[in-house]
């Protein structure tokens, strides 16, 4: 295919274009210019002053979450039924149990030799697989009940008397849900 044809026309309609810009007569410009020129300036206004942001601490943290699933009748049942709560002193710690109860997640299930297992992330990045019975978080939090979706603990927690302790039931729920 010959080039030299593609060649002229483009030549052609680029001289078109560059003679449309030469002999320029920009006296109306140079008029609506000066009339610009002679007003007087503006008054600009000042920026608005903003007050500053007072920070909001919000007090209920220590509170159940409204979006934490609530307690069922019969976890209420076994936690009245238990006369004397005490944590037991001598039982030997886990390792999940230098952790607070909400920097531990739930990434996932397991089961293995017929024993079903939860598997927990820790802030370190650790994932310890926990089983019924087990205990976690530092308030002596014991594994009650596991399903696909959640984790059941129940702390005891000093109710702010010398000798006198409650439990508290928690969840952990399967991140990602």
């Amino acid at each position: 295919m010959n080039v030299f044809p593609r060649t002229l026309i483009m030549l052609v309609l680029l001289g078109t274009a560059l003679a449309g810009c030469s002999g320029q007569n920009l006296s109306d410009l140079d008029t609506f210019m000066a009339e610009k020129r002679l007003r007087p300036g503006g008054i600009i206004a000042p920026i608005p002053t903003f007050k500053a942001y007072e920070a909001f601490g919000y007090s209920a943290t220590s509170f159940r979450s409204p979006f934490d699933r609530p307690i069922e009748v019969r976890e209420i049942a076994q936690l009245q039924a238990i006369v004397a709560i005490k944590p037991d002193d001598n039982r030997a710690k886990e390792f999940l149990e230098q952790y607070t109860f909400d920097s531990l997640r739930m990434v996932g299930t397991l089961e293995r030799d017929a024993t079903n297992w939860t598997l927990i992330k820790d802030p370190d990045g650790g994932v310890h697989r926990v089983k019924m019975g087990d205990y976690l978080g530092r308030h002596h939090g014991k594994i009650v009940d596991m399903t696909d979706t959640y984790l059941a603990v129940i702390e005891i927690v000093s109710d702010g008397t010398a000798e006198g302790w409650v439990e508290r039931p928690r969840t952990i729920k399967l991140s990602g849900l």
